[in-house]
């Protein structure tokens, strides 16, 4: 008998506007650039990429390209989407 398993989808699970923004806190504090692109196209993909793209003023081919694993977003592009998500960049003081 054998077991019939699918890839993990984060955007699933993302359901709320503060899950969003706990996924990409999690993924800011990794310092990975790529992971942390990802991530944003995990939110995008969860709210519907072509609206985002459609909201950040980008298209969805590019924006799925800027936003993959080895892409490289321009940090406007970054802000856009994140404008798009309904989120925006804060910071807080690194513990000692």
């Amino acid at each position: 008998m054998s077991v019939e398993t699918r890839p993990f989808d984060p955007a699933v699970y993302v359901e709320t506007p503060e899950a969003a923004a706990a996924y990409l806190d999690e993924a800011l504090a990794t310092n990975d650039a790529a992971f942390i692109a990802d991530a944003l196209g995990v939110l995008a993909r969860a709210k519907g990429m072509s609206g985002i793209a459609e909201a950040a003023g980008l298209g969805r081919q590019s924006l799925y390209k800027a936003l993959a694993t080895d892409g490289n977003p321009r940090f406007d592009t970054v802000l856009k989407v994140l404008g798009a998500l309904g989120l925006r960049l804060s910071t807080v003081p690194i513990a000692d």
